[in-house]
């Protein structure tokens, strides 16, 4: 039976979907960095490639998520009202990073532990994997020092603050009416004009490349140190909520924006290798023009961001509109799949690590293992309980391991 359409946008969801999985592929690609980074292990295998792919991917991959997350924050005001967004934000936001840390950092700790083992040759013995886990559990006892701190489930603390700060001004423009009507006309009349000019992406990067500017290295920086916000990247990430929010008042505007031009492409193109060919002058402070250097980077780097986000709608728009089973069960699976793939990855890099294998064999086989275990984990404790209600919105049937099958099957 065909799959009928109703009024979830699909091919948005496949866009949030691609970012977060996205994500997963950069986390898969760090331990085959030509130079060591800090990271939890570092493979025998490295590439000159993946500096770039670290790059480009990183630039905006939460970037996109952030805009589609105001676009469906919007949504769901409009639809719900004031109070039962702010409830959804709560249930959905902010329990899973409340219990996710806890089971989460333990394992991270402890994958911490075993890749500084690794890299030192250690054999990984059963006493060590244990030992490991040991002292990664062990680490809450130092709380509350760290509370909510050290792992990629930052993202979910910045939504909520984002969140907080939207609605309060929100509510402060509402106090007054005619201030609101007015600034109400000009949002309208501003992201009409962005969306539906090209060349418009370079104004709107500026301001990008400005808080980009104060970020402690060239790019983005990952505010995973301390719960004070990062006040440049709350402003990025921020601005981008707000932009997807403004998308969603009028459906001709995200159509604009998305909309796929040849200069588009070119614009984006260009911007990918102006940003990764100055990127190599970030450590040459004595350079006799390393501030115009850096200026251009931040400038390419930001461009690239919006022309890459604009063009992954673009396309998910153009070919993924239609609504598919697949790639629905994926884009409910894929909050999931996010949360908890950081263990499952550190701990695959770590068991490849040694192997006498090509990089991008690893690479893919981390990344695949990783998607197929956390999935079914997903279809038999998750999607149909109330986990999956939590982060779904409600619970639903089993797909992977659903017990009608089995029965059939039988």
């Amino acid at each position: 039976m065909p799959l009928q359409h109703d009024p979830r946008l699909d091919y948005l969801d496949a866009v949030r979907s691609f970012a977060l999985l996205l994500g997963i592929a950069f986390h898969t690609a760090l331990s085959f960095m030509p130079i060591f980074i800090g990271w939890a292990v570092m493979d025998i295998s490295t590439s000159e490639l993946i500096p770039s792919f670290v790059l480009v991917s990183h630039s905006f991959r939460m970037a996109l998520f952030f805009l589609i997350a105001g676009y469906f924050s919007h949504m769901t005001l409009r639809k719900r009202g004031i109070k039962p967004f702010i409830q959804s934000r709560l249930t959905r936001i902010g329990i899973p990073l409340l219990i996710a840390w806890f089971v989460l950092r333990p394992l991270l700790v402890s994958g911490w532990i075993m890749g500084a083992e690794s890299m030192r040759n250690d054999v990984h013995s059963v006493v060590d994997i244990v030992s490991a886990l040991v002292a990664g559990f062990a680490s809450l006892a130092e709380l509350p020092q760290g509370l909510l701190i050290g792992t990629h489930l930052w993202f979910l603390y910045y939504l909520l603050l984002i969140s907080i700060g939207v609605i309060a001004l929100r509510s402060l423009i509402a106090c007054h009416a005619p201030t609101k009507h007015r600034l109400s006309q000009l949002a309208d009349r501003i992201i009409n004009i962005i969306s539906r000019s090209s060349w418009m992406i370079l104004l709107i990067a500026v301001p990008t490349a400005v808080g980009l500017w104060f970020m402690q290295h060239w790019g983005l920086d990952t505010p995973d140190k301390s719960l004070i916000p990062h006040i440049p990247l709350y402003c990025i990430y921020g601005g981008f909520f707000m932009f997807g929010w403004l998308l969603q008042r009028d459906v001709t505007f995200i159509d604009s924006f998305a909309h796929i031009t040849s200069t588009k492409l070119a614009k984006c193109i260009v911007s990918i290798i102006a940003a990764i060919y100055l990127s190599g002058f970030q450590s040459n402070f004595a350079h006799t023009y390393y501030t115009f250097l850096k200026a251009g980077f931040m400038l390419s780097y930001a461009l690239m961001m919006w022309s890459l986000i604009s063009l992954s709608i673009g396309f998910s728009k153009k070919w993924l509109s239609r609504p598919n089973r697949l790639a629905r069960y994926v884009a409910d699976a894929s909050y999931w799949l996010y949360l908890v793939h950081l263990p499952i990855v550190i701990w695959l890099q770590i068991a490849f690590a040694e192997l006498p294998l090509h990089w991008a064999i690893k690479l893919i086989s981390i990344f695949v293992i990783t998607i197929g275990i956390s999935l079914v984990i997903y279809d038999l404790m998750v999607r149909s309980t109330f986990i999956g209600a939590t982060l779904n919105a409600k619970r639903k049937p089993r797909a992977l391991f659903s017990m009608k099958k089995c029965i059939t099957a039988v």
